[in-house]
């Protein structure tokens, strides 16, 4: 990181997941925590101790003009993404957003357009394409290790966190009344994934279903994608079911990618299978631990957006590049609404950007 800028950075949100995004902070030498934003100052207090000198505030924008940082991290719930987009492009601060980006599509692309119009740099936080099992599905892909010309992918999850009675409650209490669940706080993840590993999507059809009468969102889904190259995807997913491994919020899923050479596999555990056509499965060697949350992707995702703000380069989820992600999604709800499929998707991408 030599002759590259240390970057001060401030912290939005000090609830359940913050941990994941603190902890990746605290071990990055080139980022600084200067101070922490809660509504409840005990808690702002609690992930600021960490950084020593760090203060812990309860309003937005005084944090804001007192401490003049580098770059926020937004860490809260939905609705409150576009004030604190509006504020830190006031102060002209770089912000990186935890997902779902805003509750809705057009409230994401105010934000979007907000960041833009300030000038300011936005990159949503969308963790799952960073784990490490998705980043070298992506590299033996591009190896041609399968074939070149992808044909399917197809993704099984079951994560049996949202069949009790309290489903939850413990963890994220405001998932229970979410009127939007399983797509919304957890297919974008796919969705995002998918068009990263095999590109845009261009058609949908979703089925989408509410096994837990005690929640307001769905909890269960079966999502069909036609993929802008020519190959088909499948998402069947459930949070109500539970899945036969030890911790199913390792990788999430299952995965399987077919080519026109053969497959690869992805397990609960992280192994990767190669399959070649006409020769047996072979295990995957390659780098992968339990530090952090699922691989460490926010650590890695983190350390994308500090690695190119010092470079000037892209992010690889940054606003308007996210808006095509949230199309699909928007998509997927209108399908199961309707019952029939969505097509033209990436054109009405394209469009919802500009």
């Amino acid at each position: 990181m030599e002759n590259r800028k240390r970057l001060r950075g401030v912290g939005i949100g000090a609830g359940w997941f913050s941990q994941f995004h603190y902890d990746a902070w605290s071990r990055m030498d080139d980022v600084e925590i200067v101070a922490v934003c809660d509504i409840d100052l005990d808690r702002a207090v609690q992930a600021a101790a960490p950084f020593g000198n760090a203060t812990a505030w309860t309003d937005v924008e005084t944090m804001l003009q007192e401490t003049r940082p580098d770059f926020v991290d937004i860490i809260t719930r939905p609705e409150s993404h576009l004030p604190m987009v509006r504020a830190a492009a006031e102060q002209g601060v770089d912000v990186i957003c935890q997902k779902p980006l805003a509750p809705t599509f057009e409230e994401a692309r105010k934000i979007v357009a907000i960041a833009n119009s300030a000038g300011i740099r936005l990159m949503v936080h969308e963790n799952f394409r960073f784990q490490p099992w998705h980043r070298e599905l992506k590299s033996l892909i591009a190896a041609g290790t399968i074939g070149d010309e992808l044909h399917s992918i197809s993704v099984l999850t079951r994560m049996g966190d949202g069949w009790q009675p309290d489903a939850y409650l413990s963890r994220q209490p405001y998932f229970a009344t979410m009127p939007r669940l399983l797509v919304f706080e957890t297919g974008v993840h796919f969705i995002d994934v998918m068009r990263y590993l095999v590109g845009e999507i261009d058609g949908v059809y979703a089925s989408l279903r509410r096994l837990n009468p005690r929640i307001s969102g769905e909890d269960t889904g079966l999502l069909l994608f036609e993929f802008a190259g020519g190959a088909q995807g499948i998402w069947n997913a459930s949070r109500y079911h539970e899945p036969e491994c030890e911790n199913p919020r390792y990788t999430f899923g299952e995965f399987l990618v077919e080519g026109s050479g053969g497959s690869l596999r992805l397990d609960y555990d992280g192994t990767i299978l190669i399959h070649p056509l006409g020769e047996r499965p072979r295990r995957h060697s390659y780098e992968h631990s339990q530090t952090g949350f699922a691989g460490d992707c926010v650590y890695a995702t983190q350390r994308h957006f500090v690695e190119a703000l010092q470079a000037g380069t892209p992010f690889e989820t940054g606003g308007d590049e996210y808006l095509k992600t949230l199309a699909v999604q928007e998509a997927v709800y209108r399908s199961s609404s309707s019952g029939q499929p969505v097509r033209g998707v990436t054109r009405g991408a394209d469009h919802a950007h500009r």
